[in-house]
């Protein structure tokens, strides 16, 4: 099977889709993120906060599948956060293009977390202290002071949270199922693709992946420059 047999609209529709459930996913990822790690970052220690940041990072290292089968048991219609959200919207999450941003955004935390606390944790104390002693309120200190310090480190959480959303496989396969048009995503697409021997098709989404890859690295550069 090549690209003309099966069309533009079915060739494009997993890289649509890609990048839809990939900018999503990042930008929860990058909210929740840096949420957390202002938080923990404002708390040098406290009783089980290394038991909490390992938590946060376990996605970063289990096998996307365990990922994925964790979330299908939470997600499905038996779990608890499954059922519930059954009852209030009269529909399940598993199998639709929602179940492969919750992945997304799972497995793209732990990225995001460190990276921005690392940020949180450069940043001169003393600036801050210097912003409250003139009158500036906490969101004031934040906003003009904190967070053009961590600039930096918040533009590179991004970019590996949108990779990794990018590329995400296991888990979205295991809790958004591989339907085209619907949640066929480019790497389960690839994967279908070479399973079948239609190498030259799967050739074309690579393609499109990593032009989508380069680009985004390119125009970082060219800003950090």
């Amino acid at each position: 099977m090549t690209l003309a047999d099966i069309g533009w609209s079915e060739y494009w529709s997993p890289i649509r889709l890609s990048l839809q459930v990939a900018l999503l996913a990042s930008v929860i990822a990058i909210v929740l993120g840096t949420a957390v790690a202002w938080c923990m970052s404002r708390r040098e220690t406290f009783r089980g906060k290394t038991v909490l940041e390992t938590i946060f990072m376990l996605p970063l290292v289990l096998p996307p599948t365990v990922v994925g089968f964790l979330l299908l048991i939470l997600l499905g219609r038996r779990g608890w956060l499954g059922g519930l959200i059954e009852k209030v919207f009269h529909s399940t999450v598993i199998f639709s293009w929602q179940a492969a941003v919750i992945a997304a955004v799972v497995v793209a935390f732990p990225l995001v977390y460190r990276t921005t606390v690392t940020g949180f944790e450069a940043v001169d104390r003393d600036l801050e202290y210097a912003g409250r002693s003139i009158g500036a309120n906490e969101w004031q200190v934040f906003r003009h002071i904190t967070l053009p310090l961590i600039a930096p480190s918040l533009k590179t959480a991004y970019v590996l949270g949108f990779a990794r959303s990018l590329g995400e496989f296991g888990a979205t396969l295991m809790i958004a199922g591989n339907i085209p048009g619907r949640t066929q995503t480019v790497p389960t697409a690839i994967y279908v693709a070479v399973d079948s021997g239609h190498l030259s098709l799967a050739w074309a989404w690579t393609i499109a992946i990593v032009a989508v890859s380069f680009v985004l690295l390119l125009l970082t550069g060219r800003r950090s420059s």
